[in-house]
């Protein structure tokens, strides 16, 4: 009996992915999981014609919701959509956290069975999460949902890389487990597989109340910042602040994206459930990507607002080029990435002057970093040394944490932080989670910050703020 399944939707089929190619991976698996005594993932990767990755997302959602993850990079060379979770990967240890991921993740895949044929990266088992801005900050209940370290590795995924579609299907299975496992997973893939239609449902909801926290508090707290940088020896203290929005329905996550996807493609669009909140959002900035040995990462600090005409947008970008103070912290990143990259590198280079990185509302100095990464350098140990950039947090690195940590109200959790994707050939990327919003029901806070310095003027930074709110705030419906 041919055992092969053809999923159908909208017109579209699917390649044939046979059933009984899983099962002997899953005989195997359970073999080897009775002999070595611990679970054994096994990994299967097929090609398939292509699928919307916005339907696959909200697809999940019938089933999954609470464990999908959305990802794309701003060339749309790679896009990830993971649901269901095989195996999660936390961690509340505030040291050592980055080789306690990774150490867990290599442990993980150590003796999988994993049947991959395609030469791409992002195939296969991944974990995608992320890391909190600072595990020694006091926690609130804003974040309760995730851990400070938190990952997962999902059930089914979709990967588009450079326009082709893969679908990785991951098994666990125990030395007590027989093959009907395997059986179980299959009938639930194909039943989602039959389940995604032609059309994209999505959800609406509408901004009914805005809240701005503290802003006259966050103001006072800017000019004592300033106070303790013209008297002693830190250069910059970046601080973030929070809007809380209302809305009158529950907050479609796809909804979101697929704005997103209109408003802001050029980039790294990114979606990550835990429990009942989605934390979520668009960031120009990315902290560091491996590829081989192929390293790169981004300086990217100092911003103006787009102009209403191409003359006046031209006069904005010529003048953030030329200005002094957004020069003096663009070059405070450039030193600290060149160093930080310069250490687990065999070599690095940078141009020597910034150029203009122009999004929809906000135009940024942008200075791309590429290095060749010393041999058996990881990801993580690069998003360690670069985490965070002073572009997030200040300089120097651990005076500026400590200072945000005692002056600063908000707890930024995931927001200002590494996420991202780590596959089993320990290529990945991971994105600065700015431009960012942390969707809880009816209800989302978004984060914006911005780098105080001596000069800095209070008002200046929170309009700054103002205008960092406005991607996310555009995507979730408001002015």
């Amino acid at each position: 009996m041919d055992n092969s399944h053809k999923g159908c939707f909208g017109g579209i089929f699917l390649v044939t992915i046979q059933e009984t190619e899983i099962e002997e991976k899953g005989k195997l698996a359970i073999q080897r999981a009775k002999k070595i005594g611990k679970p054994i993932l096994t990994s299967i990767v097929h090609k398939i014609n292509t699928i919307d990755p916005l339907l696959f997302f909200q697809t999940g959602s019938k089933r999954y919701l609470g464990e999908r993850f959305f990802w794309k990079d701003p060339s749309d060379e790679t896009i990830l959509v993971g649901i269901g979770i095989v195996k999660q990967i936390q961690s509340d240890q505030a040291s050592d956290r980055f080789f306690h991921v990774e150490n867990e993740w290599k442990k993980f895949i150590s003796d999988s069975i994993i049947e991959n044929p395609f030469t791409e990266n992002g195939l296969g088992p991944i974990m995608f999460g992320g890391f909190s801005f600072d595990p020694f900050k006091e926690k609130t209940d804003l974040w309760s949902q995730y851990s400070d370290s938190d990952f997962h590795v999902p059930k089914f995924m979709l990967s588009i890389i450079r326009g082709q579609a893969f679908f990785t299907t991951n098994i666990v299975c125990t030395q007590y487990d027989d093959v009907s496992l395997f059986n179980k997973v299959m009938d639930e893939r194909n039943h989602f597989l039959n389940s995604l239609t032609k059309e994209l449902p999505l959800h609406s909801f509408n901004l009914v109340e805005t809240k701005e926290i503290f802003p006259e508090r966050w103001k006072e707290t800017v000019d004592e910042v300033v106070d303790t940088l013209i008297s002693g020896q830190m250069k910059k203290v970046v601080l973030a602040r929070e809007l809380r929005l209302v809305f009158n329905h529950l907050v479609c996550a796809t909804t979101v994206l697929s704005r997103l996807f209109k408003e802001q493609k050029e980039s790294f669009i990114f979606a990550f459930e835990s429990g009942s909140d989605c934390f979520i959002g668009a960031s120009p900035e990315r902290l560091v990507k491996k590829k081989g040995n192929d390293v790169f990462s981004t300086c990217l600090a100092g911003s103006i607002s787009r102009g209403k005409s191409p003359s006046e947008d031209q006069v904005l970008g010529d003048t953030l080029l030329k200005d002094q103070k957004n020069l003096r912290e663009h070059q405070f990143v450039v030193e600290m990435i060149k160093e930080a990259m310069e250490e687990s590198c065999e070599e690095v280079l940078l141009p020597d002057h910034p150029q203009l990185m122009k999004m929809r509302d906000i135009q940024h100095l942008y200075t791309p970093v590429i290095g060749k990464s010393k041999p058996n350098t990881s990801l993580l140990l690069f998003v360690e040394r670069l985490h965070p950039t002073p572009a997030l947090g200040g300089l120097p690195k651990k005076e500026a944490i400590e200072k945000i940590r005692q002056v600063e109200e908000l707890d930024r959790g995931f927001y200002a932080a590494p996420l991202g994707w780590m596959d089993y050939k320990e290529s990945g990327e991971f994105a600065v989670s700015i431009r960012s919003a942390l969707i809880q029901g009816k209800e989302a806070s978004l984060f914006a910050g911005c780098g105080v310095v001596a000069d800095s003027d209070s008002e200046s930074e929170y309009q700054e703020t103002g205008l960092k709110f406005r991607p996310m705030l555009s995507a979730l419906g408001g002015k």
